[in-house]
Parts: C-alpha cells; sequence; structure tokens
C-alpha cells in the first residue's frame, strides 16, 4: 500500500462525535477541565476534524471556551 493510500484510509475513517453518543444537549462553560481537552497547548481552540466532533458539538463547545475565557477559567494565551 502506498503513503498516499493509507493516509487516505486513516482519514476517511468514520468518527463519531462523543457527545452525541452520551446524549449531551448542551456544553458548560464551567467544566473547564474537559474544555482543556479541546484546546491546543497554545490555548488555541482545535478544529472539528482534530477534535472528532460534529459541527453543532463544535459551535456548543468554541462558545463555552470563549465563556470560560472571559471568566477566567481558561487563559487566552498559555505562556
Amino acid at each position: 500500500m502506498r503513503r498516499n493510500q493509507k493516509q487516505n484510509s486513516i482519514m476517511n475513517q468514520q468518527r463519531h462525535c462523543g457527545f452525541c453518543i452520551h446524549g449531551v444537549k448542551a456544553v458548560d462553560y464551567k467544566d473547564s477541565n474537559a474544555l482543556r481537552r479541546y484546546t491546543s497547548s497554545y490555548g488555541k481552540i482545535v478544529p472539528r476534524r482534530k477534535s472528532g466532533v460534529c459541527s453543532k458539538h463544535q459551535r456548543m463547545i468554541s462558545e463555552a471556551i470563549k465563556r470560560a475565557r472571559t471568566m477566567a477559567l481558561l487563559p487566552y494565551v498559555v505562556r
């Protein structure tokens, strides 16, 4: 198997949103430990293709991260 075929097969694997599987209706901004999973080591919000969540929950996550930053529960920039 060539390298490009291997990469395509890995990228085409079906991922399922963990929030949809567990039936989460809303993402809580006060749960900063859970939100840290969706931020990079630099403090940036991780995109959908890396986090593996659906677009609906990605919007909820990004909104919760922004609210947590405003409330000083998460840092804007990691130093």
